[in-house]
């Protein structure tokens, strides 16, 4: 490894405390300068693309079912317009398993470049809240003198106009999150209805909207940086080969402030001319120099700062940039590393298996299982009856009639209560059944039965069982 000694480290103890929190232990607000630059445009475009999204799809119904609905309290998911209910759970612990090592596989690779282009925290904070800050209080500058400033007119209307906006746009985000929770239609009967009816549901909204204005107006960057677990994990991710957002320290170092027409080279300085201003404008308040940090969430505004000044004294982009510690050290790339590629192997494994069992799931699920305890019945010289227990799920978001036919071998089916079986959206319908076969059909002491459930004429699950009968004697 390349020898470090002439890096420069600002404040040696970065690492022994978090940039949001003072020696005192009280809150440290940052005041982060306004940037622009290729990364911040793009990272922009991306953040209103995936905006319009998360808008969008709760407004969107499929055959008259959402889009997309979460459902905690009714245990109801949709997703793509296919309905999940508990039944599915494995599914979903299957999909959390598979999102988890996504992240790691990508963390390992790539570092921390979910939080900073598609994190919603990062894309409302950045894209939609700061921008309104630095409409109405203007750049770092002006906001610091702001909040020194006693209250006066000035500072009262912009406090006002800013935090009024603030909960205006929290209290929008809260609705569109209960329309994913509810759906569109039991949303809009919540807001259009007698606020009497609906109290629990206009707490709810209101609780949201406490809850994003408190995230976005106060709490703001310690979600990143004291909450979210992401900043611990990549430390146990990351290795010398993943790319993040990095200081080219043999280039920049030794620092030195600019002096036109000098030579840096024969002076013995890098390019980094400790301007300061990849500090100034980090969301996170760090030093992106000292080298990775837990609190950096690859928003790439250090980048775009550090190109603008490289622009400016006609030096090279790129003293800030994504490349991994390896390359810099070494000049060497390599993004698929041993531990991207095991971790890859088993993603892939996962997701096999996730579209098999997506792919297989099926409207209705029903178990026929002969009746514990119970042997076969003789019903005359010829015929024996089994009875046995059912229970069908119904997955779909209608009521179904149901039937069950005994396809092999041939024989009668009778359902205690009569055919068809009535099964609610989302319910669970239990019951007895009797099968009658002939004693010549039976091949051996457990012979197997395959039945098919129909709903209007409609396969909905095939089954298959046993059939107990005598010892078969040659």
């Amino acid at each position: 490894m390349a020898e470090k000694k002439n890096i420069h480290i600002t404040h040696p103890n970065f690492r022994d405390h978090v940039s949001t929190i003072d020696e005192s232990g009280k809150r440290n607000f940052l005041f982060p300068r306004k940037t622009n630059g290729r990364y911040t445009n793009y990272r922009r475009i991306v953040s209103y693309i995936l905006l319009a999204i998360l808008f969008i799809t709760p407004l969107i119904y499929i055959d008259g079912r959402p889009f997309m609905m979460f459902n905690v309290l009714e245990r109801k998911f949709i997703l793509f317009g296919q309905i999940f209910w508990p039944e599915d759970f494995f599914l979903a612990v299957l999909a959390m398993i598979i999102g988890v090592l996504f992240i790691a596989v990508f963390t390992v690779a790539f570092g921390r470049l979910f939080c900073g282009w598609v994190c919603p925290q990062t894309i409302f904070m950045e894209h939609v809240f700061r921008r309104i800050e630095y409409w109405i209080d203007g750049d770092r500058n002006q906001q610091m003198r702001l909040a020194r400033m006693p209250w006066k007119w000035e500072k009262i209307w912009k406090r006002t106009v800013k935090n009024s906006l603030f909960y205006g746009i929290s209290f929008v985000v809260a609705n569109v999150f209960m329309m994913y929770l509810i759906s569109r239609n039991e949303w809009w009967q919540i807001v259009s209805d007698n606020p009497a009816n609906h109290i629990s549901g206009l707490i709810s909204i209101l609780i949201f909207s406490g809850v994003f204005f408190f995230v976005f107006a106060w709490f703001r960057e310690q979600v990143c940086v004291i909450v979210c677990p992401y900043g611990r994990l990549q430390s146990v991710l990351l290795d010398r080969f993943s790319v993040v957002i990095a200081y080219d320290y043999r280039r920049g170092e030794q620092r030195g402030k600019f002096r036109k027409n000098e030579d840096r080279e024969a002076l013995g300085k890098g390019d980094c001319i400790d301007c300061n201003q990849c500090v100034e404008v980090c969301p996170t308040g760090i030093d992106i120099r000292n080298g990775t940090q837990l609190e950096c969430i690859n928003c790439t505004a250090c980048m775009d700062a550090c190109d603008h000044i490289m622009d400016s004294i006609n030096r090279p982009r790129g003293l800030i940039r994504y490349d991994s510690e390896e390359n810099i050290a070494h000049q060497r790339k390599r993004i698929f590393t041993p531990r991207v590629i095991a971790y890859s192997a088993v993603l892939t494994v996962l997701i096999g298996i996730f579209g098999f069992l997506l792919a297989s799931r099926t409207d209705v699920e029903a178990i026929v299982l002969r009746m514990p305890g119970q042997l076969y019945q003789k019903v005359d010289a010829d015929t024996l009856s089994n009875v046995y227990n059912y229970k069908m799920i119904n997955k779909t978001a209608e009521d179904l009639e149901l039937e069950i036919v005994l396809d092999e071998p041939q024989g009668r089916l009778e359902v205690a209560g009569g055919s068809p079986i009535r099964v609610k959206q989302g319910s669970l319908a239990e019951g007895a059944l009797l099968i009658y076969l002939d004693k010549k059909d039976l091949d051996s002491r457990n012979t197997e039965v395959k039945l098919t459930l129909y709903h209007k004429n409609k396969i909905m699950d095939e089954i298959t069982t046993n059939f107990n009968g005598p010892v078969i004697r040659n």
